[in-house]
């Protein structure tokens, strides 16, 4: 199993530079980021500073070695498909061929509202990723792409140069059955929240899918994160369950083994530990160091 760190980019780039780089110094295999221009009045206040994504794992790219680097995920309804697929050649370029290509359909309803940016009725928003996700596949991958579709249209367009890697991974973030039926179809890999019954659960869903559109289902790698909380006690690591509306991997060094080797059960290839909760410098990087150290061995 991979183990990677998701770093919140509604920190300065001095931190997140560093906790990027204390990353791949240490032996993590991949840094994360999201793409989102303001908080959502939950865990992060809609007023918090916030870096654009698309610069971020550029500048990783160049800043950071060895390790894999990739959006969770880039929102369909900020770019046109092709802008997209450009972005992601030249940070596959920039990174010497390690950037992956997390997209989803878009949600945050603020970010929407404030930039005058249109946010269909969830059925269209899928419409529109599954055809941009075509887009964007041969756009990286093929000579030119002509496309017709309902919502974008595409006349022997180029995308050069073509990434480094002759087959940039693209990851879908999905949790519903439509996307996951999307992914199956045109993803390399998947990702999503949750907890290990979650993640079996959306699996197997997504195996089904797999096989409905003629797909070997091990061909799409998985992944998945949740908030990570080290306790003394395992009544403390359920209280932190039950109060917040994230999945939460909290609890002593054995009970964070055993949440891990039930994801290695459920299939799982890569486990993204969210910087969100570990504070801060030092702070933070003994928790990452902690979880490396004496959780990670055994499962890698």
């Amino acid at each position: 199993m991979r183990f990677s760190v998701w770093i919140s980019i509604n920190q300065p780039w001095a931190e997140v530079v560093a906790t990027a780089r204390h990353a791949e110094a240490t032996g993590w295999d991949g840094v994360w980021v999201a793409d989102h221009f303001m908080g959502n009045a939950g865990p992060a206040p809609v007023e918090v500073p916030t870096l654009e994504a698309g610069s971020v794992v550029a500048a990783l790219g160049a800043a950071v070695p060895r390790v894999r680097i990739g959006t969770l995920v880039y929102g369909n309804t900020y770019r046109h498909p092709a802008v997209l697929a450009n972005m992601a050649a030249t940070a596959d370029h920039v990174s010497g061929g390690r950037f992956v290509l997390g997209i989803g359909a878009g949600w945050q309803v603020n970010e929407h509202e404030q930039y005058g940016i249109d946010l269909p009725p969830v059925g269209e928003r899928v419409a529109r990723f599954e055809e941009a996700i075509q887009i964007v596949r041969s756009l990286l991958r093929e000579p030119t792409t002509t496309f017709v579709g309902k919502h974008y249209r595409l006349t022997d367009a180029l995308c050069e140069p073509k990434p480094v890697q002759a087959e940039l991974p693209i990851l879908v973030g999905a949790e519903g059955d439509r996307m996951l039926g999307i992914a199956a179809r045109h993803a390399d890999e998947w990702n999503a929240w949750g907890l290990p019954d979650h993640i079996a659960e959306r699996a197997a869903t997504l195996d089904a899918r797999c096989e409905a559109a003629g797909r070997d289902p091990d061909a799409i790698a998985r992944s998945a994160q949740g908030l990570l909380f080290f306790t003394e006690t395992d009544a403390e690591a359920e209280r932190l369950a039950d109060t917040l509306p994230r999945p939460v991997l909290a609890g002593t060094v054995g009970r964070l083994r055993d949440v891990v080797a039930a994801y290695s059960e459920a299939g799982l290839d890569e486990l993204i530990i969210p910087d969100f909760t570990l504070g801060s410098g030092a702070q933070k990087t003994e928790a990452l160091d902690r979880f490396l150290d004496d959780v990670a061995p055994a499962f890698r």
